[in-house]
């Protein structure tokens, strides 16, 4: 061959690096109460852990949680302008100081100076909200030589997060409720409007409304959200499992997140389950488990860490129900491969449980790779939105219909009771290989209570190729169209107005296509009227989304918003016709799955004999 096919160069990821604590299990609370003092890198002995709030106990972690940086320093000693100025280099940063690599040839400012500290923080250095430029009095409290380079550390006056409250972060609540309530009084407006034409074109202006009310009330409700409040005293036994095939890139981390917990020794394992990986994740996953065996064994790691390995690919459910089987406890919950836990999630995620009648409860997801380029940014906002409003609105009605698979925790009888039924599932004569978790979430609606919790937080890495995340987007809708279409047989079991709203869910993405056909083609081309009152429209349902992120985030990534409303009428939309037509399908198209082999077979086999046929053809 002439030219050969050019391998595709994989998009380096962009992810905030805390630094790593000298203990690998620095959040785990001690059994044998060895730890007699505060860590520095945000975990607390037992007596202290007791006399403080938990929401304190979150703070706490955050002021003192490092994070490893390299971007340039300014420290001017005060009173000193001209001579008394050093330029440095970050190593590490935390909400509470800062540590630095001094130039060469430049001394140190001695203990206890007073000093006024200029920087930028890159995005992504810090979490989200945090990149921005900052002008801090500080103050000298350690010197030291590190690999024959002078280091010097400094502490911030006050916090970052209370300089930021000041400085960015409450300028932009305020800008942010401002403009929400000026969308949203538009959008009413649009509606007035939309009742004035409705005797004009009955189903589009009829649409119009329903879409505004379905999204408005999803803000209302999402607003009027709060979690369950821990209860020290209820701790329950908690199962982890981790599916996983071919992830050899993040499981080391997803399986030290979900061990490294705030949560009481004797009531949590973690049991990993390898679907016949063909890269190095085997490899990785012991290697993990003997180093965590190896450095803290006395926190009893050997009976709580553990993995197994199917005898064959089974797919994604074998391997959950595989682990469910293997489990002690009576909550499991399901943590993705590329997911990874905050220290506190798990004591968040069981504490709807307290209800008898809760079946199972979700997390919320964040955008781990958030700044690795604009296709990533766009997924940030959209994933806050859907958690913290579209779910949290779902669950003022304990009616939540996806439990996520990044983090969601279930009652074990309930997945025993399903196993069979969720392994077996067909829809029209397919095997139902993806959407596992909108699958099981169906079963236990049926039954009980799902709900939402917004404190037990884990990040994922979200796909950063356009073409990865398009192939992620179909075989999503198609999953949506498939479990709606059964969680519609019985949903009207449930609380009325939740009933409601949720066949109305239903039917605006399914009509959405249509109607902007009809307002941005047929519209302008016969009738040669600009669509300005449905761009507008579009504008502020961009806004709304846009402003909330900004609201509850205050992070400079909310104008991707907009972006991502302008793309997902576009591109994604479009999406949605052709899963109308294929949601049977069952082939992941971004892992080797069974299907996927079968499809990939028959479609060269297709090929083959295509060209066999062109070659009988050809002229001698």
């Amino acid at each position: 061959m002439l030219f050969k096919k050019r391998k595709k160069k994989k998009v380096k990821e962009v992810l905030t690096l805390p630094r790593l604590d000298r203990r690998i299990l620095s959040n785990v609370p001690d059994p044998e109460n060895i730890r007699m003092m505060d860590d520095r890198r945000g975990s607390l002995d037992n007596e202290s852990s007791k006399n403080i709030a938990s929401k304190d106990i979150e703070k706490f972690r955050t002021f003192n949680l490092r994070y490893e940086a390299s971007f340039d320093v300014i420290l001017v000693k005060k009173g000193q302008k001209k001579k008394g100025k050093i330029k440095a280099k970050a190593v590490d940063i935390s909400s509470t100081g800062l540590l630095i690599e001094l130039n060469e040839n430049v001394d140190p400012f001695e203990l206890g100076a007073e000093v006024i500290a200029r920087f930028n923080i890159p995005s992504g250095t810090m979490p989200e909200g945090f990149e921005s430029k900052v002008k801090i009095n500080a103050t000298t409290i350690r010197i030291f030589e590190k690999n024959d380079k002078q280091m010097m550390a400094i502490q911030f006056e006050k916090p970052l997060t209370e300089y930021f409250q000041k400085k960015r972060w409450g300028y932009s609540v305020y800008t942010a409720s401002a403009f929400l309530f000026v969308a949203v009084l538009f959008v009413m407006l649009l509606r007035v409007e939309s009742i004035i034409y409705f005797k004009y074109n009955l189903l589009l202006y009829l649409y119009s409304l329903i879409a505004a009310a379905f999204l408005l009330t999803r803000y209302l409700f999402g607003a009027f959200y709060r979690d369950v409040p821990i209860n020290p005293n209820y701790t329950p036994g908690v199962s982890i499992i981790i599916p996983c095939f071919n992830e050899e890139e993040w499981i080391s981390r997803t399986i030290l997140s979900c061990i490294n917990q705030d949560y009481p020794v004797d009531k949590l394992e973690v049991i990993v389950v390898d679907d016949r990986s063909t890269d190095g994740t085997v490899k990785e996953i012991e290697k993990t488990i003997e180093m965590v065996h190896r450095e803290a064994d006395r926190f009893m790691t050997k009976e709580r860490l553990k993995m197994h390995v199917l005898p064959v690919n089974g797919g994604k459910r074998e391997a959950l129900v595989q682990g469910v089987d293997m489990a002690k406890h009576d909550l499991v919950v399901f943590v993705d491969s590329d997911s990874f836990l905050d220290p506190s999630a798990i004591q968040h995620i069981v504490q709807p449980f307290q209800d008898p009648r809760m079946g199972g409860v979700a997390g919320r997801t964040e955008v781990e790779n958030k700044f690795t380029n604009m296709l990533t940014k766009l997924q940030t906002v959209r994933y806050y939105v859907a958690f913290r409003i579209m779910k949290a609105a779902e669950s003022w009605f304990d009616s939540v219909t996806c439990l996520s698979g990044p983090l969601s925790c279930y009652r074990k009888d309930l997945i025993l009771k399903h196993k069979d039924a969720w392994l077996n599932q067909k829809f029209l004569g397919q095997p139902a290989t993806f959407g596992d978790d909108r699958s099981m979430t169906n079963y236990i609606l049926q039954t009980h209570r799902t709900g939402y919790q917004d404190q037990a937080v884990c990040s994922t890495i979200v796909p950063s190729d356009m073409n990865v995340f398009l192939k992620q987007q179909m075989r999503w809708k198609r999953s949506w169209l498939r479990e709606s279409l059964r969680a519609g047989s019985f949903i009207w079991k449930k609380e009325p107005f939740m009933a409601l709203f949720f066949y109305i869910g239903l039917i605006v993405p399914i009509a959405a296509p249509v109607v902007v056909l009809y307002n941005l083609v047929y519209v302008p081309l016969l009738h040669h009227i600009f669509p300005g009152t449905f761009l507008m429209g579009l504008l502020l349902m961009a806004m709304l989304m846009s402003l909330a992120h900004l609201f509850f985030r205050k992070s400079k990534l909310w104008v991707f918003g907009f972006y991502f409303c302008i793309f997902y009428e576009f591109v994604l939309l479009w999406q949605m016709p052709i899963a109308w037509f294929t949601f049977w399908k069952s082939t992941w198209g971004t892992r080797e799955t069974p299907q996927d082999v079968e499809a990939k077979n028959k479609k060269e086999a297709r090929k083959r004999k295509n060209k066999l046929s062109k070659d009988i053809q050809l002229p001698l």
